[in-house]
């Protein structure tokens, strides 16, 4: 049995380990319970360099980041050509802007901390940005500390350069980017740190099946020596024939290159199979196992790394849409708002950074049944066209706040009605139309009587059109005074009109319309000769309180024949006047920094385009755009873009983009601040 024994010990050959697999554990320190923090050496090394899977999770996300567009903006605005646009896409001499960002969130997603250096030009802004190592970063600072004290980078344990943090605001000429850690304060943690023991046993499960090819990839086992002398008692071999055949098996039988080989043997010895097999093991679901979880740390679909038999979606495309949407976006937004914060404030000017996540083609499709479901819920009157503009990434235009119905497209709340039939909008009835419910059918029915081919038509009504340029800046103007003043008159019925009346211009010719249009010839009938009368010849001084009849008047689109066009502009100019001119106790002026700020732009744009009248800024325009963006910012809070972080910031987009149509005469996006274009302006709601 002795012999037996020492054959067993010799011939048996156990899986190979090396002391660095059966160490790799170690190498993390992880499960030990000291919970140590994990050197980016052995991140970088351990699990990018020697594990395919955590390679292929970093390059999917990396490769994916830096491929999105990024736009420099002011307001609504896209800006061409900006120093900023200029820098990110060549941050340094050495890297492209795809490379700068690849190497970001590589760095970010290995180590959990990226470091961007700004090398500050004459300006003071930045002309150059680089990526330091972050294993060469160490942040000084007291634990439970606001800020960090001051950044040393290191190059074999020798400071190099040290970069101070104000205490005061945070900032620093190197700004860390870095993911959450529950336990450091400075330090960020990386998916890495998480996927740390995955690692280990995907390593290990690799280096076995590699260790079993070397061998042959046969189960290990014994040559069993029964020899019997003449006597029949068992022989022994002397240590020279033990080491013999040791060294013939090896020679002849061991490794890959001799695997399948057969074996011949003689007389009394025999094959005895020992060990275990890979089936035992089952090293290769150990694998894919270890795979499934390293991706889940990493947020990558299992489907995009190669792992089979997990299939989380139904199609790589899915897949890769979730990839963007629940992993590369929040990296993004992460980054672009960390650009916000450090990089932007540096050029002075009102500006902001921002992801093109738009035009990634993954999304392609999901934006596609985003736009149907919102044509669609604008169409079943669900949304208003603002809303669904919003959904879609789009600025709010003048007039599409209103909810429409399916049939015929016109706002909801202002669909011709009976007001006799309605009794919520009996209920609203006010003085100048409380008359509504003495029109008789016949008011409505027997118009035209004569005209163009008895058309029921605008162009047939005896009665004139007031100016629709006047009514319509009068409508579009949200500011405190135009909202007042178009209140002023009318109720829910006369805003209906002066929606059907921008229709029936436009070329209606729906029965509601046509309907409508036979109610104005009644309506004008019965109004036009007594409201506004009040003014006539200045008996009455025009206010908030009395204009009712003119604006009524106006949202119907008819003229009074005592006050004509121009009385009726002069009772509602009057009143704007009086309004504006008004002093609010609670209203703060614009603080002089402002002032100065605006003051600098009308110089600005007055040295290039002043020449002309009708392009030349002024003090009190920029002042009123100013402000309106202000009150914009708290009453209209959906319109305002997530990345704006200042009332004052989202009151200079506007002046910017009112400045850019006094020059160009046209908005790159909604209209706005119209009335307050010079006269003769192509822009300007004033009329001539």
């Amino acid at each position: 049995m002795a012999l037996l024994d020492n054959l067993k010990n010799m011939l048996f050959t156990p899986p190979v380990q090396t002391k660095a697999e059966g160490s790799m554990v170690g190498y993390f320190n992880v499960g030990s319970g000291k919970g140590k923090t994990l050197s980016y050496d052995d991140l970088a090394s351990e699990g990018y360099l020697k594990n395919a899977i955590v390679y292929r999770c970093v390059n999917e996300i990396c490769k994916g980041a830096a491929s999105v567009g990024f736009m420099v903006k002011s307001g609504d605005d896209i800006l061409d050509n900006h120093p900023l646009l200029s820098l990110l896409h060549r941050p340094n001499p050495l890297q492209s802007g795809s490379e700068f960002f690849n190497s970001l969130y590589g760095y970010l997603l290995l180590s959990g901390n990226s470091y961007m250096l700004g090398i500050n030009g004459l300006s003071g802004a930045p002309r150059e940005l680089h990526l330091l190592r972050p294993d060469r970063i160490n942040i000084k600072g007291v634990v439970g500390g606001v800020f960090p004290n001051k950044y040393e980078y290191s190059i074999n344990g020798t400071v190099q350069s040290v970069y101070d943090v104000d205490q005061a605001t945070g900032y620093s000429d190197l700004k860390q980017v870095k993911l959450w850690h529950p336990l450091d304060d400075f330090y960020g943690c990386s998916p890495l740190t998480a996927a740390a023991m995955e690692v280990d046993q995907h390593n290990s499960a690799t280096r076995h099946n590699i260790n079993l090819l070397e061998n042959g990839a046969r189960p290990s086992g014994a040559v069993v020596f029964k020899p019997q002398d003449d006597q029949g008692y068992k022989m022994q071999l002397s240590e020279s024939q033990r080491q013999q055949l040791l060294t013939d098996l090896n020679q002849r039988f061991a490794g890959s290159k001799n695997a399948g080989r057969p074996m011949l043997l003689e007389g009394d010895f025999d094959w005895k199979e020992m060990g275990l097999s890979p089936r035992d093991m089952d090293f290769l679901n150990m694998k894919h196992m270890a795979a499934t979880d390293i991706a889940l740390c990493f947020g990558v679909p299992s489907q995009l790394v190669g792992v089979p038999d997990n299939q989380t979606y139904s199609n790589v495309a899915e897949a890769r849409l979730a990839l963007y949407e629940e992993t590369i976006i929040p990296y993004l937004r992460k980054v672009e708002s960390d650009i916000n914060e450090w990089l932007v404030p540096q050029y002075d000017q009102d500006i902001y950074f921002e992801y093109d996540v738009d035009a990634i083609p993954a999304l392609s499709e999901r934006r596609r049944i985003i736009y149907q479901n919102v044509i669609g819920a604008v169409d079943k009157g669900i949304m208003t066209r603002n809303e669904a503009r919003e959904m879609v990434g789009l600025s709010p235009i003048d007039g599409a706040d209103d909810l429409l119905v399916p049939a015929n497209l016109f706002a909801l709340n202002d669909a011709p009605v009976d007001p006799a039939k309605d009794p919520v909008l009996q209920e609203d009835v006010d003085l100048y139309d409380d008359r509504e419910s003495e029109a008789k059918a016949e008011d409505i029915t027997n118009f035209p009587t004569a005209g163009e081919n008895l058309k029921i038509s605008l162009k047939n009504s005896q009665y004139p059109q007031f100016s629709f340029q006047f009514a319509k800046a009068l409508y579009d103007d949200k500011s405190t005074v135009g909202r007042e003043v178009w209140s002023a008159g009318g109720n829910i019925r006369g805003n209906g009109a002066f929606q059907n009346w921008t229709k029936a211009r436009e070329g209606s010719t729906t029965p509601a319309i046509l309907d409508w249009i036979k109610e104005r010839e009644a309506w004008c009938a019965r109004h036009t000769v007594v409201d506004g009368n009040q003014f006539v010849g200045g008996k009455t001084e025009p206010n908030a309180s009395n204009i009712a009849g003119v604006v009524a008047l106006i949202k119907w689109g008819a003229v009074n024949p005592k006050l004509g066009q121009q009385g009726m502009k002069d009772v509602v100019l009057e009143v704007v006047k009086k309004l504006e001119g008004r002093k609010d106790p609670d209203e703060k002026a614009i603080s002089s920094t402002v002032k100065a700020g605006l003051e600098e732009k009308i110089k600005e744009h007055n040295d290039k385009y002043g020449d002309s009248p009708t392009k030349k800024a002024n003090l009190r325009m920029l002042t009123a755009v100013f402000e309106r963006g202000i009150g914009a910012y708290a009453t209209n809070p959906q319109s305002v873009r997530p990345s704006v972080r200042s009332p004052e910031q989202w009151a200079y987009a506007r002046v910017n983009s009112f400045l850019f149509a006094l020059r160009s005469g046209r908005f790159q996006g909604g209209k706005h601040d119209t009335d307050l274009f010079p006269e003769g302006h192509p822009l300007s709601s004033k009329d001539d």
